[in-house]
């Protein structure tokens, strides 16, 4: 594993590359361009505003539900958009992993770096909610990059697994988008914790993006985070990585054959 490490090391050049080309292609000829970073969000946010918040009256802690719900959808949908993009890497890149040799793992690497951007752009628009709801900000804000970090690591986990398998299956490319559509609902996105029976919460609690999505809220807006959920989140976020790391590594030697 470390030999294999220091080899991703040493290609580091050729994974800016890839990210910055994966990037390129996304928007080649999409006159909006970086704009669906906020629009996908956003739009969504104001669904679950009129359905959620004002018609269900689902709580918000406080916190303008608006503003609730978008604060989890900038971690979400990069999750979820980027998962999709890092679990068919290998097969959109099959040209390339037939002609040449390079680390395998760089192709999901990239294009979780490269969604990066899309996140970036959507939290300069929290940032003006932020502002617009007049919502202080307070020195746990500096803490956000580690759930940042901890989305980053929870995609190259499952997307890799899921990118290794999918080189043989074909079937993933239609697992992930129902996989991410079912996780949208068993995250706290459109309500708190809280609000479910606490007979749920501790099978909540299983899902590492709830204690990212909590996490990511309460160094934004302050209150309470179960310890236990955030240790349970980053425990399942670590396994997640080390066994896709150990599939995709065992299995990359064949995937110029069977690609």
């Amino acid at each position: 594993m470390s030999e294999w490490l220091s080899e991703v090391w040493r290609a580091r050049e050729i994974l800016y590359f890839l990210a910055w080309r994966d990037v390129k292609v996304r928007y080649k000829q999409a006159v909006l361009g970086l704009a669906w970073a906020v629009l996908q969000p956003l739009f969504t946010m104001l669904i679950f505003t009129f359905f959620f918040g004002r018609l269900a009256r689902i709580p918000s802690e406080g916190v303008p539900y608006p503003l609730f719900s978008y604060s989890a959808l900038v971690l979400w949908t990069y999750f979820a958009v980027t998962l999709s993009q890092v679990g068919n890497s290998l097969i959109s890149n099959s040209s390339l992993i037939t002609k040449i040799y390079f680390p395998r793992v760089l192709l999901p690497g990239a294009a979780a770096l490269g969604g990066l951007l899309d996140l970036a752009v959507s939290s300069v628009f929290l940032v003006g909610m932020l502002l617009y709801y007049r919502i202080s900000p307070r020195w746990t804000l500096l803490l956000t990059p580690i759930f940042v970090l901890q989305t980053v690591l929870l995609v190259l986990g499952v997307g890799m697994l899921l990118a290794a398998v999918n080189v043989r299956y074909r079937d993933v490319k239609y697992t992930i988008p129902f996989l991410t559509q079912i996780g949208l609902f068993v995250t706290p996105i459109i309500y708190p914790v809280t609000f479910l029976p606490t007979r749920f919460q501790g099978w909540l609690a299983l899902n590492p993006m709830t204690g990212i999505v909590d996490g990511f809220r309460a160094c934004l807006f302050g209150g309470h985070v179960d310890r236990t959920v955030l240790a349970c989140s980053w425990i399942m976020t670590l396994a997640l990585l080390l066994v896709g790391s150990l599939h995709f590594r065992s299995t990359e030697r064949v995937f110029a054959d069977i690609v």
